[in-house]
């Protein structure tokens, strides 16, 4: 995975130092914000021995291979992530232009895993997978529909960052779901079919390890409908949860592309830089962003 993207990445830096009439040095200077400093750290001299090596390999080819290589392989990956053509030409546009998508990822693969796990209905966890650092959520910036709900504890910490967000906003968050193991989701998902039927049911509900519950990091806003999505507490969440690293999952209109209803209440805890990844390069949806990645690691990344 760190080759390809090293190669994408030097032709990236080096398409750009050619545009400001810049000679292309051995060794391209990387820079990231404050935030990253430590995966720069840790991270980046390995990734600049790397491109430093493949920059002596390639340098005989032409422009146009190596714009065409950069492009053409950021566009089979889009088109087998099922990506619609908009974001697959704006994605290798952004590769071309210069190396920040490339390091973006990279800063994004860095995360824990389950934060950019896809989960939906042709993906499942395994039925036994059980986050092992759940923490009980307790009332405070935010409130709770009941006792018992729980996260893992990195999406605890964002959200009662997030709370207390709102709450200097006068706006207060209600918890209405949280964590769901596998068994738990079965009766709910059981419930539905057998109120609503089984073709309502997949489309509110899903079936036992396609849930993006069981990862320990999905909050359902109450009230859990339809009525959520005008309250104070739906509209702040819209303008500002991607800013704590929430994503919301199953938003209007894109019912073919998830799978699932409109959801306004239902966000996922992704971290901030793929939040901010997801706003920038995929339109905000979630669902296609995740595609990418599985893909990505599927097809590239082995």
């Amino acid at each position: 995975m760190i080759l390809l993207l090293t190669i994408i990445f030097f032709f990236s830096c080096e398409r750009r130092e050619r545009q400001n009439n810049i000679t292309p040095s051995v060794e391209p200077s990387i820079e990231l914000s404050a935030e990253h400093e430590g995966f720069a750290e840790t991270e980046l001299p390995d990734l600049a021995e790397a491109i430093a090596r493949f920059s002596r390999e390639i340098n005989t080819q032409g422009d146009l291979d190596r714009e065409a290589f950069v492009e053409g392989f950021w566009r089979w990956i889009g088109s087998e992530a099922d990506l619609p053509e908009r974001l697959i030409r704006n994605i290798a546009a952004s590769a071309l232009e210069s190396p920040a998508f490339v390091m973006e990822l990279l800063i994004v693969l860095q995360q824990d895993p389950f934060t950019y796990r896809l989960v939906d209905k042709q993906h499942a966890l395994p039925f036994d997978y059980e986050p092992d650092d759940l923490v009980p959520l307790v009332a405070g910036a935010y409130r709770l529909s009941r006792d018992g709900h729980m996260l893992r504890r990195i999406a605890a910490e964002a959200l009662q960052e997030m709370a207390e967000a709102a709450t200097a906003d006068g706006i207060v968050l209600v918890v209405g779901s949280a964590y769901r193991s596998a068994a738990r989701q079965a009766e709910i998902y059981a419930w539905q079919v057998r109120t609503f039927g089984q073709e309502t049911a997949d489309r509110q509900s899903a079936r036992p390890g396609h849930s993006q519950h069981q990862l320990g990091m999905v909050v359902d806003f109450s009230p859990i409908d339809d009525s959520f999505t005008q309250t104070p507490a739906s509209l702040w969440l819209v303008r500002n949860a991607s800013r704590f690293g929430w994503s919301l999952s199953y938003p209007e209109n894109y019912e073919e592309i998830t799978g699932y209803r409109w959801e306004s209440w239902h966000y996922r805890y992704v971290g901030r830089d793929l939040a901010a990844f997801i706003d920038k390069y995929f339109d905000g949806i979630q669902q296609f962003a995740l595609q990418f990645i599985h893909t990505w690691l599927a097809q590239a990344g082995g």
